[in-house]
């Protein structure tokens, strides 16, 4: 996974644990796409302390997943619900039962709502 993509993710999960200052930065950094320098004019500081913060953040993160793992567990669940999903496709494919149509359809519904 892009390193970006990972930091992105993991703000979204843990992003209560961090200060409200890292939190702004991150965000612009990040999901608003701004430059150090860009968000240290919007903040009136250096861009040295923009980066010095988001590093900071950076890591706060990621030892929050490497304790917590919400995040691969996240990842993991979403990559066995698709396994399901494919596996009730090719039921349904070869089925030519509606009562086994439906319920697989149902099923699929249920699993859809959980990812």
């Amino acid at each position: 996974m892009e390193e970006k993509v990972k930091i992105s993710m993991l703000f979204q999960i843990y992003e209560k644990m961090l200060t409200q200052n890292q939190r702004e930065l991150i965000n612009d950094y990040y999901n608003n796409d701004l430059s150090l320098s860009e968000i240290a004019e919007n903040h009136q500081i250096t861009r040295q302390a923009v980066r010095d913060n988001i590093k900071k953040g950076e890591k706060k993160l990621f030892e929050l997943e490497e304790k917590l793992m919400f995040m691969d567990t996240m990842v993991k669940q979403e990559k066995k619900l698709q396994q399901i999903l494919e596996e009730l496709s090719k039921i349904e494919n070869v089925s030519s039962d509606k009562k086994v149509e439906k319920i697989l359809n149902h099923v699929r519904e249920e699993l859809s709502c959980l990812a």
